[in-house]
């Protein structure tokens, strides 16, 4: 089951001609538009499916900087000033609210642990600290069990995942950008050896430049336009309850749990400490691209073979632009949930709050993870296709960065100043020999 998504409708007929042609319209393709349009440029933004609909809407709901890699602190940091001001920017409500989060910690070991991390807050003056027991049962009335503390950063936020992006995609194509849904782009367009447009499901549409946004499906596309992207997919499961009364503003996670207060009353509840990782062919091909990841993260991947490994042994690779496509016969990656996580996670959220124990279950679902080898997105041009640039890879983190992503993706294809470095998401660093480091930050 998927959640309730706000609807973003497309239009009926395809631009000729765009300055730049977007695709895909979760958060960071909808924010690319949306700043590429502002910046005066024509902008066709182009979904296979629905607005929103895959994991930008799956997603937990945090905006936060708190742990962050130390590679994406400024482009958190640029998110949440957007964040901040995006009701004023779309017109509407997207639900973020400065909230705070905790990670709470069951032994003064894991308090230590946090001790890199506080070092980062500081440089960076993000205002994380730890906070004794009385403070967080202070701060979530309620709370039951043993606690040494918490990690506690106030500036940290929420948002609603299934008002952002279609919301975002409303204003883009309000201030005259094109929205199509149900529109499926088969492949680049070339000429003279740089990207010239794209070829959709619908017709070709001439571009100047073209962005990939694709989520867990870049792999694919980037493949068939002949470029080895390195990204995986991880399953994420959430269950949404029914409003709870007088429980805790804050976001939280716990042993075996998470949980962020949507705007309904009701929490979207997640388990804090491990993911679904099902075995497929790609996990074969990267395997030596991952194998740092998997052994810094081994505790946290739930590892299984399921069906899609045959699943995705027979997706085909290859493609011309004249026949049907993967992103045709599979609209919207709608993926079971893992129940056995979830019955974990569940357990143990009520069991965390006094608020929480008569807790119902609304729905739940499932979504999938793109996931680069170091656990940090692409947000660049590709020197082997002149014209082609790539935002993915976000690695769980999307939904809080998108919007900073958009805006630095806006940059690099405008050719302006970036408003943040862009080194750190160039795709060259997986072929030029840069270390795979996987950074301490959760």
């Amino acid at each position: 089951m998927s959640p309730d998504v706000d609807p973003a409708p497309g239009a009926s007929e395809l631009p000729p001609r765009v300055d730049v042609a977007v695709i895909g319209a979760g958060i960071a393709g909808t924010s690319t538009a949306l700043f590429l349009r502002r910046k005066g440029l024509s902008v066709a933004l182009i979904e296979k499916g629905r607005v929103g609909g895959e994991q930008s809407s799956r997603n937990w709901g945090w905006c936060r900087a708190m742990g962050r890699d130390h590679r994406e602190i400024p482009l958190i940091q640029e998110s949440l000033r957007i964040w901040k001001r995006m009701d004023g920017l779309v017109g509407e409500d997207v639900g973020f609210r400065n909230c705070g989060i905790l990670y709470l910690c069951r032994t003064k070991a894991e308090m230590e642990a946090y001790a890199p991390w506080l070092e980062q807050s500081e440089r960076h003056q993000i205002g994380s600290r730890l906070i004794a027991p009385a403070e967080v049962r202070q701060l979530m009335p309620g709370f039951r069990g043993a606690v040494a503390g918490a990690l506690w950063t106030a500036s940290d936020g929420r948002a609603e995942p299934s008002r952002a992006s279609p919301a975002i995609a409303r204003a883009f194509a309000a201030e005259g950008g094109t929205l199509l849904t149900n529109c499926a782009v088969r492949a680049l367009d070339m000429q003279a050896g740089r990207v010239s447009g794209v070829v959709t499901e619908r017709g070709r549409i001439a571009a100047n430049a073209v962005v990939l946004a694709g989520g867990a499906w870049s792999r694919l596309f980037c493949g068939n336009a002949g470029i080895d992207l390195p990204q995986l997919k991880v399953l994420g499961s959430v269950i949404r309850t029914h409003p709870i009364a007088n429980g805790p503003d804050q976001s939280a996670a716990g042993d075996h749990y998470a949980f962020r207060r949507r705007a309904d009353g009701g929490y979207n509840v997640a388990h804090g400490g491990r993911s679904t990782v099902d075995v497929v062919p790609d996990s074969f091909r990267l395997f030596s691209a991952f194998l740092p990841a998997l052994r810094s993260e081994r505790k946290g991947l739930k590892l299984r073979v399921s069906k899609r490994f045959l699943e995705e042994w027979r997706t085909v690779r290859r493609w011309s632009a004249d026949e049907e496509t993967p992103f045709e016969r599979e609209r919207v990656l709608d993926p079971e949930p893992d129940g056995k996580l979830l019955r974990q996670a569940f357990d143990a959220f009520r069991a965390s709050n006094a608020a929480f124990a008569q807790a119902r279950e609304h729905s739940r679902w499932g979504g999938l993870i793109d996931v680069t080898p170091d656990a940090v997105p692409v947000i660049s041009g590709i020197d082997a296709l002149p014209g082609f640039f790539v935002a993915t890879g976000f690695s769980g983190h999307g939904f809080g960065i998108g919007p900073g992503a958009g805006r630095l993706m806006a940059d690099l294809v405008a050719g302006d100043d970036p408003v943040v470095d862009p080194a750190p998401f160039r795709f060259g660093r997986f072929r030029d020999g840069t270390p795979t480091l996987i950074d301490a930050g959760f």
